[in-house]
């Protein structure tokens, strides 16, 4: 089953130490199981663009969808048995520690 594991930051969370970060040691451990699909980083929500259509008319804003303090940094798509390995995995990345991670099911359509 597919997950996507949304990385999010915390402004709440532990202050972020770069020496504990073990990015690289997390992308292969899930490449060795067979388990990635994809992901990457996202530019900052300075960077972001929201589209809404209301009444036929499109209205494009600046900035993300939600006015938070927390907002995506990036983004995985794994392929995985349920939803515990989904957690196990989620776990073990960096941001676990220093921000949170949404584990969300891909719901595909029919």
């Amino acid at each position: 089953m597919e997950y996507l594991l949304f990385i999010v930051s915390d402004p709440a969370a532990p202050t972020y130490i770069p020496e504990e970060d073990n990015i690289e040691e997390w992308v292969a451990d899930l490449e060795s199981r067979g388990v990635a699909r994809g992901g990457n980083r996202l530019r900052p929500v300075s960077d972001a663009t929201t589209v809404t259509v209301r009444d036929g008319k499109t209205i494009v804003t600046d900035g993300p969808f939600t006015e938070a303090k927390e907002w995506i940094a990036g983004f995985d798509l794994i392929d995985v048995e349920n939803l515990d390995e989904a957690i196990e995995i989620a776990a073990k990345h960096p941001m676990a520690r220093f921000g949170r991670v949404e584990v969300r099911p891909v719901w595909p359509f029919e």
